[in-house]
């Protein structure tokens, strides 16, 4: 898997992050992201040219391990602190059942609305949607797309022991890929996992979703 460090997210040209006793250099705002949307929060933060944002993520297995996500967003704020402006979590809720938004009061930061990254992708009311339709829906993202095998088959231990299928999916009818990008192979191979699980397969173009709407407000207070 791909080991998570911190980008400056800031053009080529542009000189990089000074020390953390140099504020006229040092990046304004860290984002502490899952590392399943860590690409796409650089993304946004290159297309709208805030060039004093960084991004660090934490590894995207955490997925499968939600109770672990507070104490390791914690770790990362704290070995931050003194070093930026501000501090965003670039994380939803995430399964830790309110936990992360403990941390987040305790240390004085902000995380990412809703409940999770696919609602943020997904937009509230169409994910709302997408699960009125259909609560046994399983959801796929670009980047899950392309570690599928390591996240999800492996992950879980599927390909090992593949009598646990339906133990963790069959109350799943379908899945629904919310896809970053029009990629034919991410398409192709979200299709493959779907098939694999024996579920129903659905396709939705949704882009980087709310991601915009929350980083460039919080990028834009000034210093």
């Amino acid at each position: 898997m791909t080991r998570f460090v911190t980008h400056p997210v800031r053009p080529a040209f542009a000189p990089a992050a000074g020390s953390p006793g140099d504020p006229g250099e040092r990046a304004r705002l860290l984002v502490i992201a899952c590392g399943a949307i860590a690409r796409e929060l650089i993304e946004v933060a290159r297309l709208h040219h805030l060039e004093d944002v960084e991004v660090t993520a934490l590894p995207a297995e955490l997925h499968n391990r939600p109770r672990d996500i507070p104490d390791r967003v914690r770790d990362r704020i704290r070995a931050a602190q003194g070093r930026y402006d501000r501090i965003l979590v670039g994380y939803a809720d995430c399964g830790t059942g309110g936990l992360l938004d403990r941390v987040c009061d305790e240390e004085g930061v902000t995380r990412l609305p809703g409940a999770h990254c696919y609602e943020l992708f997904a937009g509230r009311q169409a994910f709302a949607a997408l699960q009125e339709d259909e609560p046994g829906t399983f959801y796929l993202t670009d980047y899950l797309v392309r570690h599928v095998d390591a996240l999800l088959f492996d992950g879980l231990g599927l390909d090992a022991h593949p009598e646990l299928l339906p133990v963790y999916f069959g109350n799943y009818r379908r899945v629904v890929y919310l896809a970053q990008t029009a990629d034919p192979d991410l398409d192709a191979r979200a299709r493959a996992a779907a098939t694999r699980l024996g579920l129903a397969y659905e396709r939705r173009l949704v882009g980087v979703g709310e991601l915009a709407r929350t980083l460039l407000p919080v990028a834009a207070v000034p210093r």
